[in-house]
């Protein structure tokens, strides 16, 4: 893992590429996952033009292969990574690459890496689309979810909206009791003693025992329990899920709230662990509801083990703690209205869980979420569930928050306001083995910090551990990486991330991070520690925004606005070893500050990097854009079939710091190494210059 990358430049050349204005102009595949609404029914999100510019990247780097003969070696580089997935299927063999917990949709995307940026783009926008869409919304991002964990495809939930408080409060009955159905079918695959062993072992060794996000400490024990992940019905885990759709239906909210508080003198509920007026305690046969009053509530949820729905009709309450597992495997909370505080020190809070099944949804208020380890939205073999509609609200945790899955569903959705979310490692949309993590803030202006607390595990340059802001990643020797997904849906944000985070795959996994709108900052190193404090080692922030790290895939896609992108070292659509990293940016006057060895659209030991603007006027620091290096030294020469990185940039005027011309196509470093720059289209009858093959220094 420690070794360094190397950075040669060369340049050269024009090619003719085929007609794309028809391609441009395509109507974008607002496209349904199985049994979603109408396309007409969907809000359009994103630029429009990206379908169809995705299409465009894939044939100019189609043309460019083609235009230096070397067809072949991509061929034999896509053979390669197929023959390395074939050959390392299951759990045997020598290799430290093996199958457990691999997904098909990964597979996929590593076998077509040309194909795999476009892919990514209709992932990401139709995942976005569909969680601006309320519980139906939720509905269809659960079946795109589904499609994309090896799950059965399903229909489209139908949802009745309740036309009384009381009939919401059925509601909530019956989505408590379904998420209970769910959790108990997800482990019936399984013994007594392999329950009994992830009950043991998750929390120690996944969360309090490591503090390096690459491997963990106990690596035998964490390839058993793996190994048990992969026998839970994640079917049924994605039906508990299901259940718990309705609760986000706004007309259930409003009912909700309308349901009646007793008049003053008259008896309250009393509920042991709960303080201020309580409206309603309400024994089911699936649990106990408990109903707090308009004003300040003070919820201990661990001393209220019986309880497992805790509705407020407002005020500004506390809750405290609240853990979900074996022992209350479903908590079901729902905030009404407030400036709340979520107060916590143990793990599976939040909307979190551990073993279980949760769900928080705030309905209004500026609110504090402040927990430690396993929170918001977060999973360890269970749903996390997170919704907090509007206000500007404050996310501190530490390990496995912020929308974080592993073997399980984690979901954090902000609606709206100015929001902070802090980290220090596997956050912000991060999938671990078996997970599917998501973070979508859907407005405002947003900041998210993800490091600063760990030492990075790199011996040779300084810095912190960061892994996540849309991270997906492996566990060496233990595990293939899941899914994990950052979205944001618009206003002015700022990205701060340490090491291995922003739109990135570690080790079998597929990251992808996208924000839909705003001047954006993706500054790379955290400014400070996680506490606050002056950091004690530099900034330097290694593999990040759009990079693939040993054989897995990350994106990074920007739709609009004028961007700033830094890092230190391998990034900016980087891939390395057998892996694909891209970054698109589609509108804007953008920046690209990063001016370490192989960023800026680089590739290394058989890896395909690319990084895509278009349109603005464009600044690119340093001298490495679009190096592909010829040595190689992971694998064999010709069999791997080398490196190819892309940087294309359409329209603008635009600069590059290694000396590259405006309207100029160039080799670097080796055949595989493009640095295209082409003017802007103002027809659909433009032609792209006939091949000019002339050299030009790179400065480097």
């Amino acid at each position: 893992m420690n070794r360094r990358v190397g950075q040669r430049s060369l340049m050269s050349g024009w090619i003719r590429l085929p007609l794309w204005a028809t391609t441009l102009a395509m109507a974008v595949a607002w496209g349904a996952v199985a049994g979603e609404d109408s396309p007409a029914e969907l809000t359009p999100v994103g630029n429009p033009l990206a379908p169809g510019m995705m299409k465009l990247i894939a044939e100019e780097m189609q043309a460019g292969l083609k235009h230096r003969a070397i067809e072949a070696n991509f061929s034999r580089f896509q053979n390669y990574l197929g023959w390395k997935l074939d050959s390392t299927k299951g759990h045997g063999g020598n290799s430290e690459v093996k199958g457990y917990c691999r997904l098909s949709w990964y597979d996929h995307l590593l076998r077509n890496p040309m194909q795999a940026p476009a892919e990514a783009e209709e992932f990401t926008r139709l995942l976005h689309q569909a969680l601006l869409g309320e519980h139906e919304g939720l509905d269809r991002a659960l079946a795109l979810a589904r499609s994309k964990m090896d799950c059965p495809a399903r229909g489209p939930g139908e949802y009745v909206s309740p036309t009384s408080p009381e009939e919401a409060l059925e509601a909530v009955q019956r989505a408590l009791c379904g998420a209970q159905q769910g959790h108990r079918a997800a482990l019936a695959p399984l013994t007594k003693a392999e329950i009994a062993e992830l009950s043991r072992s998750l929390l120690p060794v996944f969360v309090t025992q490591v503090n390096s996000g690459h491997t963990l400490s106990q690596r035998p024990t964490g390839r058993r329990v793996c190994g048990i992940l992969e026998k839970l019905d994640r079917n049924a885990l994605f039906a508990a899920a299901d259940a718990l759709v309705p609760l986000a239906d706004l007309v259930l909210l409003e009912q909700l709230r309308a349901l009646p508080e007793p008049e003053d003198g008259d008896d309250a509920a009393v509920v042991p662990g709960a303080t201020g007026r309580l409206v309603r305690r309400l024994v089911t046969p699936s649990g106990t509801i408990v109903v707090g009053g308009s004003g300040k509530n003070v919820y201990q949820l661990d001393e209220m083990a019986d309880v497992n729905v805790v509705i407020d009709l407002g005020g500004d309450d506390e809750y405290h703690e609240g853990t979900v597992s074996l022992k209350r495997p479903v908590l079901i909370v729902i905030d009404l209205g407030g400036d709340d505080l979520y107060r916590a020190t143990q793990p599976g809070v939040q909307g979190a869980a551990l073993l279980g099944v949760s769900i928080l949804i705030d309905a209004a208020g500026n609110d504090v979420y402040q927990a430690r380890d396993l929170a918001q939205g977060s999973a360890l073999a269970g749903v996390g569930i997170l919704i907090d509609r509007e206000g500007d609200d404050s996310y501190v945790g530490v390990k496995r928050v912020q929308g974080h899955a592993l073997g399980g569903l984690g979901l954090l959705v902000d609606r709206a306001g100015n929001d902070r979310y802090r980290g220090a490692m596997w956050t912000q949309g991060f999938g671990g083995p078996l997970g599917f993590g998501v973070l979508d803030d859907l407005d405002g202006e947003d900041h998210y910090y993800t490091g600063g607390l760990y030492y990075d595990s790199y011996e040779e340059t300084p810095g912190y551990e960061g892994w996540g802001q849309g991270v997906g990643a492996g566990l060496r020797q233990s595990a293939n990486g899941g899914i994990g997904v950052i979205l944001d849906g618009g206003g002015d944000d700022v990205y701060e991330f340490d090491y291995m985070a922003h739109g990135g795959g570690y080790w079998l996994g597929l990251g992808f991070a996208r924000d839909f709108g705003g001047n954006d900052r993706r500054l790379g190193a955290t400014l400070k520690t996680f506490n606050g404090g002056t950091r004690t080692e530099r900034r330097f922030q290694r593999f990040g925004t759009g990079f693939g790290c040993h054989y897995a895939l990350g994106f990074c896609f920007d739709d609009e606005g004028d961007d700033t992108y830094d890092g230190t070292i391998m990034g900016l659509g980087f891939a390395w070893d057998c892996a694909v990293g891209a970054l698109c940016d589609f509108g804007g006057n953008d920046q690209y500050l990063a001016t370490g060895n192989s960023t800026q659209g680089n590739a290394g030991q058989a890896g395909l990097g690319i990084l895509y603007d278009y349109e603005g006027d464009d600044v690119y620091k340093g001298y490495g854009q679009g190096n592909a290096p010829s040595n190689i030294s992971y694998h064999t020469l010709p069999q791997c079939g080398g490196n190819f990185a892309f940087l294309v940039d359409y329209g603008g005027t635009d600069g590059y710091g290694c000396g590259a011309k405006n309207n100029t196509y160039n080799r670097r470093g080796s055949a595989g190494g493009f640095l295209v720059d082409r003017p802007g289209r103002k027809s659909e009858t433009a032609q792209t210059p006939e091949p000019a093959d002339k050299q030009t220094p790179s400065g480097s």
